[in-house]
């Protein structure tokens, strides 16, 4: 009877199940350098007990590419895996689970597939096997994600948490503010002020027959119009949102002043809710209550969801939004100081494309979408901008009302 090291070999087969072992032990390593670099213990817990499970998935495939006969697979990433990639580590800890999380659904989507174009049995048991681990994984990064406890990777669950431990880990999820955020204003200003100039050159090139002078006054009164714009909005916005938070901080304050045992008893339910049980709930509450300031905090945080150290600091999201719509801006104007003509207007068209292009990759560090699919739809709504703005130029100079 032939054996199964006598039959034909599927190359394709092999090299997915190598690919396979690739991606899980690149995980395994991404997984065990961020719990190495976390400071929290849950996460750190979680990024370790994925290492593991990862590491499990590398050994099944091994254990089948052996059966097959083939040569023993040699890692060929780095020993971080992922974790020192831009990507992971430019947009914060909550971009970077975000990421990890949509690179786990994509490894299940993909041996969903294997699933359906291979016909090999013992490896199809173990990518049903993976799946199963793998959305696990997913569910747990989503936890994650929300700041959630993971049930399972608590120590021990039959052991109460420590009150003053929980309520410090209540509070420093309410008031840290996401370290990327800023990345997502600059992004957004520099998409605005390139959009926007780009769409003001194509438009009075058109109009005035491609005159640079023209083209170029336009282009740097739109984009310190533009500038300007988005700098005092972003600044308005910031500061009302302060304010809003102020007023409704206040009226908190006043209720509390009003009925200091029904705030303390709402205080406590709010932590009940968070798992932590009742009479635990109920000594945090009492242990706040007797500082005024502190407990009028807290609960106002719990309330609104928000604190005041998480509130954006209007003068930096006006100087983000201002430099970054400059900077956006600039960009589509810079041949029309060297280059006169049709020339200027096309090497500016290439060169607001190409920064289109790179703004929407530098989305996904925000979005985690395909780097490259965000970059030519953003190409694309470059495209279309420029096209529409300069047949409307073309058509407003042949009616003279272009210069």
């Amino acid at each position: 009877m032939e054996t199964e090291l006598e039959r034909p070999v599927d190359e394709r087969l092999l090299k997915a199940l190598e690919e396979n072992w690739q991606t899980e032990k690149k995980g395994a390593a991404t997984y065990r350098t961020l719990g190495e670099r976390d400071n929290s213990t849950e996460r750190k817990n979680a990024f370790f007990a994925l290492a593991a499970a990862e590491e499990g998935h590398a050994i099944l495939w091994a254990n089948r590419l052996a059966e097959l006969g083939a040569p023993d697979p040699v890692y060929s990433g780095g020993p971080t895996g992922m974790a020192d990639c831009l990507a992971y580590r430019i947009g914060g800890d909550f971009s970077t689970l975000r990421r990890i999380e949509l690179d786990e659904r994509q490894d299940i989507a993909r041996y969903g597939r294997q699933i359906k174009d291979f016909e090999d049995e013992p490896s199809i048991k173990i990518l049903n096997h993976v799946i199963v681990d793998e959305k696990k994984h997913s569910r747990l990064l989503r936890d994650l994600v929300r700041g959630t406890l993971p049930p399972l990777l608590r120590n021990d669950t039959n052991t109460v948490r420590d009150p003053h431990a929980a309520l410090e880990e209540l509070r420093s999820k309410r008031s840290r503010r996401n370290p990327a955020s800023w990345i997502g204003d600059a992004i957004y200003g520099v998409n605005d002020g390139l959009g926007a100039i780009f769409g003001i050159v194509s438009g009075v090139s058109g109009a005035t027959a491609n005159d640079s002078k023209v083209v170029l006054l336009s282009g740097l009164a739109g984009m310190i119009a533009s500038a300007l714009s988005m700098g005092a909005g972003a600044y308005l916005a910031s500061k009302s949102e302060r304010e809003i938070f102020e007023a409704e901080f206040g009226r908190k304050k006043d209720e509390i002043e009003a009925d200091p045992a029904m705030a303390q008893e709402e205080l406590s339910l709010i932590y009940q809710t968070k798992g932590v049980p009742a009479q635990d709930a109920d000594r945090m509450a009492e242990h706040l209550a007797k500082n005024r300031e502190q407990f009028v905090k807290t609960l106002a945080a719990e309330d609104l969801n928000l604190t005041e150290d998480a509130l954006s600091n209007p003068l930096v999201s006006a100087s983000t939004g201002m430099l970054s719509t400059a900077v956006g801006a600039f960009v589509p104007i810079i041949p029309f100081f060297f280059l006169h003509g049709y020339t200027a207007v096309i090497v500016a068209a290439i060169i607001s494309l190409i920064a289109h292009f790179a703004v929407g990759a530098a989305k996904t560090l925000i979005t985690v979408r395909s780097w490259w699919s965000s970059g030519l739809e953003m190409t694309a709504v470059g495209m279309l901008v420029g096209i529409v703005t300069y047949a409307i130029g073309l058509g407003l100079h042949h009616l003279g009302l272009g210069l």
